[in-house]
């Protein structure tokens, strides 16, 4: 990557910190985006929060999709702009007003310390209560100034008032004098009277009858958000309480979330803070090992259809079963599928590890609107489910599919095919890893494969293939002009002995690779297939841990 003159230049200048005053004063606006590029890049907090402090625009965004090969933000340099944000509220250099994190977190314990997505929330929270703290110190201080300053007023006009009696005592006509006494005194008397009245107006209009000091101090500190603070959330039962009380605190800097991330909390819990969110900036919703049940998921689905823009619903490992053999379940199962019916936005659904086998049309067929990313993996679909979804409203639409962990063979392959076929315009990403595919399932199934014409990543790891099944399966990618990654399988030549004929996904995750067969050898004949072809933008890995399909868009 060729590096522009200006980026060069604002790495040379963030570099030295001790010259930050000299030009800190001379830059224009237009040069305070790429010196702080340039600061995260480097890795100068201290430019960092300078920077930031003088922010001369209304708008700041930090994060977003990262390109390949880019690393997330240095945790000190993120906790320096959370800083420079708090303190930028009292200097009058800065204009900022919109702060946008979103996708700013990184993976913990990542290259360069970066900052994940916990860490980042109870950061963001302990800001958004210093800042309220600091603005409650403000205003005592402006009200004691205030204070004082009416004192000394008082005191002014006492002063004016004593010498002006004492000038018309010294006056010859004594009635004339005790007239113009009362008149001045009366003067003064009523300007301050004007001014006692116009502040206890003000404080009962701010107050309300009976509103005390205390009262009035806060709902001065709330009545102006100077910053809103948009992000990624990430909760779970130790954040919890801290991120409710963020989202209560009325100040200067007013919290908003695009996604929301719960982790092992109640439902009630979750219902807590759905109602403490903006409901014009909610986007998505992502539940991971909370036990919510059938009956807790339908008492969700209401409050999300508050939020308009909704349009991606996650849950993982929640305990969702869907067997008809529970007492209630036909009821909990309608009241389910009137609350999906009002996700009117709803374009991504993601399902992880749920019971809910033969109940697929239940879900799918309640959503108003055809979606454009359905994940399935670990559902144990049946035929029944497939079909459905072969010929169902949102097969034509899907961008992305993942079948991860669903058996698939004779009987559902017609299904599979079918799906494909309707999916063969928009899917840009699929993934039938440990699917059970054999070299035969496979064969049958590449026509359809290959005729996804706008597939750009394809993952099929973990599925029992041989050296043939996967020179077959690269030949056919190297054909598919729009393809960027292949995740395949390790062939079953390199396993060590004892796997049996037909291993499940589980135990070729688990047997050993044997040591005597060099596994470089299978990735050189398939690179060998690529070189062949002249495409060099293939990339191939077997690399299950690494793999991103992400990083092709």
């Amino acid at each position: 990557m060729v590096l522009s003159l200006v980026r060069l230049c604002a790495k040379e200048v963030v570099s030295d910190h001790s010259s930050s005053p000299c030009w800190l004063r001379w830059v224009p606006r237009e040069l305070y985006r790429p010196l702080l590029e340039a600061s995260f890049t480097s890795c100068r907090p201290l430019a960092v929060n300078e920077l930031v402090q003088r922010w001369p625009e209304r708008t700041l965004r930090v994060g977003g999709r990262r390109k390949q090969g880019q690393t997330s933000p240095n945790r000190l340099c993120i906790q320096a702009l959370l800083l420079a944000v708090v303190r930028g509220l009292s200097d009058q250099r800065c204009a900022l007003q919109l702060l946008d994190l979103c996708g700013l977190q990184g993976d913990e314990g990542g290259t360069g310390d970066p900052m994940g997505g916990w860490s980042l929330t109870v950061a963001l929270c302990t800001m958004v209560v210093q800042a309220r703290a600091g603005a409650q110190r403000a205003q005592r201080e402006r009200k004691r100034f205030s204070a004082l300053e009416r004192e000394k007023d008082v005191k002014r006009e006492r002063g004016q008032r004593k010498k002006g009696k004492e000038t018309n005592v010294e006056g010859n006509d004594r009635e004339s004098m005790g007239s113009c006494g009362t008149l001045s005194e009366e003067e003064l008397a009523k300007g301050v009277r004007r001014r006692m009245e116009a502040e206890r107006k003000t404080g009962t209009a701010v107050t309300g009858v009976g509103g005390s000091r205390k009262e009035t101090d806060e709902k001065e500190v709330n009545s102006d958000v100077v910053v809103h603070v948009r992000a990624d959330l990430f909760v779970n039962a130790r954040s919890w309480e801290r991120v409710r009380g963020a989202l209560n605190t009325q100040g200067p800097l007013k919290l908003q979330c695009r996604y929301l991330r719960v982790e092992e909390i109640s439902v009630s819990s979750i219902k807590t803070l759905l109602g403490l969110l903006p409901p014009q900036g909610l986007l998505g919703i992502d539940v991971r090992y909370s036990s919510l049940g059938v009956a807790g998921l339908a008492e969700l689905l209401p409050l999300l259809s508050t939020f308009p823009a909704l349009n991606s619903l996650r849950l993982h490992y929640c305990n969702l079963d869907f067997r008809r053999d529970h007492a209630g379940q036909e009821e909990t199962l309608r009241e389910l599928c009137q609350g999906l019916t009002q996700l009117r936005e709803l374009r991504r659904l993601s399902l992880t590890a749920l019971r809910l086998p033969g109940q697929l049309r239940v879900l799918l067929s309640s959503l108003p609107q055809p979606l454009e990313i359905l994940e399935l993996p670990y559902l144990s679909l049946s035929p029944a489910d497939l079909a459905y979804l072969s010929c169902s409203h949102h097969a034509s639409t899907l961008q992305q599919l993942d079948l991860s962990e669903n058996r698939l063979d004779e009987n559902t392959l017609t299904s599979i095919r079918r799906l494909l076929s309707q999916a063969s315009t928009s899917l840009q990403h699929l993934s039938l890893s440990g699917c059970g595919l054999t070299d035969s399932l496979l064969r049958l199934l590449l026509p359809s494969l290959g005729g996804c014409r706008a597939l750009k990543s394809l993952a099929l790891a973990l599925n029992p293939l041989s050296i043939a099944g996967l020179m077959d399966l690269v030949r056919m990618a190297v054909r598919m002009p729009s393809l960027r990654q292949l995740l395949y399988p390790n062939p079953l030549e390199d396993y060590q002995p004892g796997l049996p004929d037909l291993p499940s996904s589980a135990q070729l995750l688990d047997w050993p690779l044997d040591e005597a067969t060099d596994i470089n050898i299978t990735s050189s004949q398939l690179n060998r297939v690529l070189i062949d072809s002249g495409r060099s933008d293939l990339f191939l890995t077997c690399d299950l841990l690494n793999y991103d399909k992400d990083l092709v868009d």
